[in-house]
């Protein structure tokens, strides 16, 4: 488990699936009884000393929301579902389907992009030209994987989940050849330096997980 600071109180803490339900005992044993509340996408504890907890809910909604909260949580939560992913940073991207923590199909790959250069006048300008050429062939690769390993399973996924580098994704939600797979976008985004094969094995201890907002007593 990670803990992070959260924006407007409190911390987040990433908990994997089959740990959802010792979390919450642990929140109980810290904090004392506490009652349970939420929607289909999150579920709320409140403990007798003040504590709170926002259990976020992946691959909401969480079907049917209601009492008993935990147990549906801890439920939905471990199911093991069939879910695409793609990376994508400039130069390099991966394109993988797991079910559950199993990878069933991927593909890596990468390509050349000039760096920057302080140079001037011509000589930079055809550097500038030569480094967005290399660039557009790079995204152009990485939407042309992204298509050819998820596009078989489209009608079997649960959700897509989308990585790399925001910045570099964001560029190329546009192209059209995406749609169908960013209809199936579900988050947490899964920031990587480097999108090889051994970072993609790991993004389900991410997108499997339940984000946890955790305030502590005022």
């Amino acid at each position: 488990m990670s803990a992070r600071p959260a924006r407007g109180g409190g911390r987040w803490v990433t908990v994997p699936p089959e740990r959802v339900h010792p979390w919450i005992d642990g929140f109980a044993a810290r904090h004392g009884p506490f009652t349970a509340s939420g929607d289909a996408s999150v579920v709320h504890l409140r403990a007798t000393d003040g504590a709170a907890a926002e259990l976020h809910v992946p691959f909401p909604p969480l079907d049917p929301p209601g009492p008993p909260h935990v147990t549906r949580l801890v439920a939905h939560a471990g199911r093991e579902r069939r879910v695409g992913v793609f990376l994508v940073r400039l130069g390099g991207y991966a394109a993988g389907v797991f079910h559950g923590d199993s990878l069933l199909a991927s593909k890596v790959g990468s390509r050349l992009v000039q760096g920057r250069t302080a140079a001037g006048g011509w000589s930079q300008q055809r550097f500038a030209r030569r480094r967005r050429n290399q660039a557009s062939q790079a995204y152009d690769d990485a939407v042309q994987t992204a298509v050819r390993v998820l596009t078989p399973y489209l009608g079997e996924l649960d959700g897509v989940v989308l990585g790399g580098d925001r910045r570099a994704v964001d560029g190329l939600r546009r192209d059209r050849r995406l749609a169908p797979l960013l209809a199936l976008e579900k988050e947490p985004f899964v920031v990587v330096p480097d999108p090889r094969l051994a970072v993609l094995r790991d993004t389900p201890a991410t997108f499997r997980a339940v984000r946890v907002r955790v305030l502590d007593p005022p």
